[in-house]
């Protein structure tokens, strides 16, 4: 690793602890030319699937589009950034965990509904409304009627499972 501070190639690890839940290595390291200090962050190097958009284009996985859109949904709601964060870390990972190369943009898409179903009610609708294109007021009214069920059963309106509990 070469040092930030006078570019030399020569430096050591002082320290190594796991980050981010796990899935980052932070290492505290000391240049043997100038002593200085500095941290460093290993990450795995992992390939997300392509998203395979309704009209058939395929496009690489995109973190800032995911995070935007789920940012819109959830504008102006009580949601920490952490949760949204641990959200996004956690469709993340599902993809990864499918080993697929390629995954439809619809099936991310109820991905997400899943995790806003979790995180804000309101937020889900939003994303909801935009996301499945409702063609008129009856299957707004059904998603929020099935909504209203489902809150009153405790359970994920995306998926119909337990709030916090994964598939």
């Amino acid at each position: 690793m070469r040092c930030p501070f006078c570019g030399a190639q020569d430096t050591r690890v002082l320290d190594s602890r796991l980050a981010n839940e796990g899935d980052q290595v932070r290492r505290r390291r000391e240049c043997n030319a100038c002593k200085e200090r500095f941290t460093t962050h290993e990450v795995a190097e992992l390939t997300l699937p392509r998203i395979v958009k309704r009209d058939g284009i395929s496009e690489p996985f995109e973190e800032n589009k995911l995070r935007s859109g789920m940012l819109r949904a959830l504008e102006k709601r009580p949601v920490g950034s952490d949760d949204i964060e641990a959200a996004i870390n956690r469709i993340k990972k599902e993809l990864r965990a499918s080993g697929e190369r390629e995954i439809s943009a619809q099936e991310l898409g109820e991905k997400v509904m899943k995790e806003l179903s979790l995180l804000d009610h309101v937020a889900f609708v939003r994303f909801a409304s935009v996301y499945r294109s409702f063609q008129d007021v009856s299957e707004f009214t059904d998603m929020i009627e099935d909504l209203q069920t489902t809150a009153r059963d405790g359970g994920s309106v995306a998926t119909g499972t337990e709030p916090g509990r994964q598939k």
